[in-house]
């Protein structure tokens, strides 16, 4: 019995301490558990060639005669100022966008264009489906539970003022990052030029839900022919010889994403593999190839690439060719710039060398304004605010499309769009119509767009992030604030950069868009998944720069 009870005493001594082990370094277990978690689920094979498929040997008509063909390009997280068309960019070191800009010049620049949120999956819910996201409960970003768990952990820092918020009930109870996405019962674009016999491919990030376990959301299922998907979120295996990393360290989602992110995508459903370079030339890559493919039908190609996004890493070659650039974070992310800019111009290159540069619309923006937490003051000038901000800064980016012979070239378009207003005129460009059964938030642009065509009439647009809101219309904006409760009013057309706040001086034009704000909630359903993190953004710093009680800031509802 005494040896027994030795045994016993040291098992439980063992367990004891490697839980207190367990507990000691909890921040490591959490921050590290995703990608433990992927590499078990979903080990990563060899890379392998994608085999497109291959539309008819010879058209049936030449290009002139078809549907035209749609590409479009969105960028993740580039800002405003990222463009030199917008009079920024780091053109004077070499990471210019001169094909970006090349669509504006020879189609039209949208001097007014919106992402449809000021966050991913709700902005991309909005382009696909043409709708206000929250009118089918896809109010708020997916988020993995882990990330909810550690970021007050790694947000934990006294030099702050404004803590990070968290549910923990709720984010213990939400479902898993991939099962959140938009429903199946929605229409897509993809879906829409599907049934018209266009061939539709998804090239890049997708975030709007589906698992190969619950595949219902994913592309395949909402439209799409072919899909490659990227499964994870690197751009090169963070030792890679021919890669160049930058981390944040103040930013505590920066902080979690570099131990769980992964180099990996999967074609059509199918098991995950490494690509063979950069992730942005891969995919560009791949696009080229698949416009290759399809040259002899008519095609709808989804290119939504991961760059500019964190974590922040270059090739070599592109960190190589903005030597002129002597801070590190910025050098690098000026060379993801010029990464995406190259890919645009390899895409207009490929519709050129296929002959099909006449007969295609190429529509380029980014899904929202640049982040306050990769800690580069100049990326959304000269708006105020960021990502996950209802600001210009969040909600401004670069918008231009390109249509020889339909779209004139060097137009200026000068009332508000948004990604509502993509879905239907796509469509109608491809001669078909928007499905009756719903409501249609969006507006067909075209007989705005032609030569000597008439004004778009006025209209509101609205941003719902929780109680977090809000509308133009008029030439004025109203944003609502629950946390800290306040309202802000600005005069667009005379105050562009929101550096007037006139709530207090014009309590009945405040009123009047409340109105609007409470006439559009009104039927609503409630979110498909709730909230659980709130996290402040400082409106006019980054998140590298010291807080001070005077700053203005609003708390953004994941």
């Amino acid at each position: 019995m005494t040896r027994t009870r030795k045994t016993l005493t040291i098992i439980v001594l063992a367990i004891a301490a490697l839980a207190a082990l367990g507990y000691a370094n909890r921040l490591l277990v959490l921050q590290y558990s995703l990608g433990w978690l992927t590499d078990i689920r979903h080990p990563r094979e060899a890379y392998r060639p994608v085999a497109w498929m291959a539309g008819p040997p010879a058209a049936d008509a030449p290009p002139a005669a078809r549907p035209p063909n749609i590409i479009v390009i969105v960028a993740d997280d580039m800002g405003y100022n990222d463009v030199s068309t917008h009079g920024g960019g780091y053109a004077a070191h070499g990471a210019g966008t001169p094909h970006i800009d090349s669509i504006a010049r020879d189609g039209v620049i949208f001097e007014r264009g919106y992402a449809g949120a000021a966050v991913c999956t709700i902005s991309r819910a909005a382009l696909l489906s043409g709708r206000y996201p929250w009118r089918f409960g896809v109010e708020f970003t997916p988020t993995p539970g882990a990330m909810a768990r550690v970021v007050p952990l790694l947000y934990d820092d006294p030099a702050r003022l404004r803590p990070a918020l968290v549910d923990q009930d709720k984010a213990a109870a939400s479902k898993a990052f991939n099962e959140l996405g938009m429903p199946g019962s929605e229409i897509t674009l993809a879906e829409l030029l599907r049934d018209r016999g266009y061939h539709t491919i998804h090239i890049g990030k997708w975030h709007l839900g589906g698992t190969p376990e619950h595949p219902g959301m994913r592309p395949n299922a909402q439209g799409f022919a072919e899909s490659l998907y990227m499964e994870s979120g690197l751009y090169l295996p963070q030792d890679a010889p021919d890669v160049v990393n930058a981390r944040q360290d103040f930013d505590p989602v920066d902080r979690f994403m570099w131990p769980n992110m992964r180099f990996g995508v999967s074609y059509n459903n199918g098991s995950w593999f490494e690509p063979d370079k950069y992730l942005t030339d891969y995919f560009t890559d791949e696009a080229v190839a698949a416009i290759r493919a399809n040259r002899n039908r008519p095609f709808f190609l989804y290119l939504a690439h991961w760059g500019v996004h964190t974590p922040l890493q270059a090739s070599k070659a592109d960190y190589d060719a903005v030597s002129g650039i002597p801070d590190h974070r910025r050098r690098v992310y000026a060379a993801m710039v010029r990464s995406v800019d190259r890919s645009v111009g390899r895409v207009l290159q490929a519709l050129r060398d296929q002959g099909l540069d006449e007969n295609t619309i190429v529509v380029f923006t980014s899904d929202n304004g640049a982040p306050g937490y990769i800690g580069l003051p100049e990326v959304n000038q000269p708006y105020r605010g960021w990502k996950l901000t209802q600001f210009e800064g969040g909600l401004r980016v670069p918008y231009m499309a390109r249509w020889p012979g339909r779209i004139p070239a060097g137009s200026r378009y000068p009332a508000p769009m948004s990604n509502i207003d993509i879905l239907p005129t796509i469509v109608a460009a491809a001669g078909g119509e928007p499905p009756k059964d719903r409501i249609i938030d969006g507006v067909n642009l075209l007989p705005f767009l032609a030569k000597d065509g008439p004004v778009q009439p006025e209209r509101a647009l609205f941003w719902r992030d929780g109680p977090y809101q809000a509308v133009q219309s008029g030439g004025w904006k109203l944003i609502v604030s629950e946390k800290p409760r306040r309202n802000w009013l600005f005069h667009l057309q005379q105050d562009p950069t929101e550096k007037t706040d006139l709530a207090a001086s014009q309590p009945q034009r405040v009123a009047q868009l409340q109105s609007l704000l409470a006439a559009h909630a009104k039927d609503l359903p409630a979110p498909l998944w709730p909230s659980f993190l709130q996290m402040p953004i400082a409106i006019d710093k980054t998140l590298d720069q010291p807080e001070s009680p005077d700053d203005e800031y609003a708390y953004w509802y994941n």
